[in-house]
This record gives structure tokens, sequence and C-alpha cells, in this order.
């Protein structure tokens, strides 16, 4: 199993705050899951069902890491999401199976090239370049759900140089985790090791190289990463 053409990959694992590394396989992201931010965005909340893109394992970045401002772009934003970390899985999941399935939660920001995404979305074109790139998606330390219950409320911000700029509650999401994880096992299978980042509330924006971001969700290890020269 060793014997490969190079080096394989080292595994991308995330620190957990009471057990072992959490090894990720796969990022899945939520788009638009908090009405103010669908509305921010052009789109109507109460009649678009949940959408999913994603991001690759390597592109998660450690708490406290500087991240490089992308090639590409001037118009490089912040997204403070909930993400959920998954030991179980499986297809066609009921809403009501799925807290047993999660191994935790921790805060996520979901960096984003607005300007490529909105090039994207006018012309029909998929959004990877604009969501899937290198150190698009800072995380910090999974909490075990043993220490915080399944979360449905708590308050979720984002800062920038001190600035609050996002600011919202966990219970203001569209699709609530149950119904998130519900839609996704349809179209795929949820395996041990996925991650789901799970849509931002409204206040999203730029960041230039020297800003430092400062992501909380109540109950959780706040994130901080620096913007730096690309």
């Amino acid at each position: 199993m060793g014997d490969y053409a190079f080096a394989a990959p080292p595994v991308v694992a995330l620190a957990s705050t009471s057990t072992k590394p959490f090894p990720v396989r796969r990022i899945f992201c939520v788009g638009q899951n908090y009405s103010a931010h669908a509305r921010e965005m052009g789109s109507n909340p109460e009649v678009d069902p949940p959408f999913f893109f994603t991001k690759p394992a390597d592109a998660i970045v450690a708490n406290g890491a500087s991240v490089p401002y992308p090639p590409g772009t001037s118009d490089f934003q912040h997204e403070v999401e909930l993400v959920v970390a998954f030991s179980g899985g499986g297809s066609n999941i009921p809403a009501d199976k799925v807290e047993e399935l999660i191994f935790g939660y921790a805060v996520g920001l979901d960096m984003t090239r607005r300007d490529i995404q909105a090039a994207a979305k006018k012309k029909g074109r998929p959004w990877d370049m604009s969501k899937a790139f290198d150190f698009s998606a800072p995380c910090a330390a999974i909490t075990p759900k043993a220490e915080t219950g399944a979360l449905v409320k708590g308050a979720i911000a984002c800062k920038v140089n001190g600035k609050l700029r996002q600011s919202a509650d966990l219970s203001d999401m569209t699709w609530k985790v149950p119904q998130i994880v519900q839609f996704l096992s349809a179209l795929v299978e949820i395996r041990p090791g996925d991650l789901i980042f799970t849509g931002t509330p409204a206040g999203v924006g730029p960041v230039v190289p020297g800003d430092m971001i400062e992501a909380t969700i109540e109950g959780l290890e706040p994130l901080t990463i620096t913007i730096t020269i690309g």
C-alpha cells in the first residue's frame, strides 16, 4: 500500500479540544443558509431549497495561522460559519438520526473570492475558483458534542480588527443541521471525517493584508487568523 509514484500527501487533521486530532475527509458547504445573507446575495430563502458546494480538505487552515491574500481577486471576503464534524455517516439519513452521527462542532471561515464568484454566477459557471482555493477554510479546534450537546442556538459573530461585522444566532439558520444532513445525504454518502460548513449570517465583507479576523460561536473555541500579503 505504500508503494506510490511519489510520497502520499499527509492526512489533513483538525485539533480537538479533548480528544485525538480529527482526520478531515471532505468539506461540504451550505450556500445562503441565513435569510438576511440570502437576501444580501440576491436570493429568496423562503423559496430556494438548500444547495451545496465543496472545498478540498487541504484548504483547512489551523487556528491562529496566517492566510495569504489569494491571487486573481480584488474582493477577498470573510464568512463565519458553524462547522459540523462527523464520526458516523450514511445515505438518506433521516433528520431524527443525524445527531447520533455528529462528532462535534467548530468555528470556521468560508473565505471567498467574491468578484470571481459574482462573475461565475453571471455566466452560470461553477463556483470552484471562488470557494475551493488554497487556504480558504480556516477552522478552530473541534469541540466534541459530548461537551456541548446539540448546537441549535447561540451567538455567532465575526470581527475584523476588533470591529463587529457579522452578528446573528445559530437559530436564525433557514435549514437546521438535521435538515441539512437529510438533504445532503440524499445526494452523497456522508462518511466519518466529513465536515459541513453550515452557512453564514449577513454582514460579509472584504479584508486586506494586515487585517485580523476574529470569528466566534457561543460555547466553542474562537477562531483568529491574520491576512498577509500573498
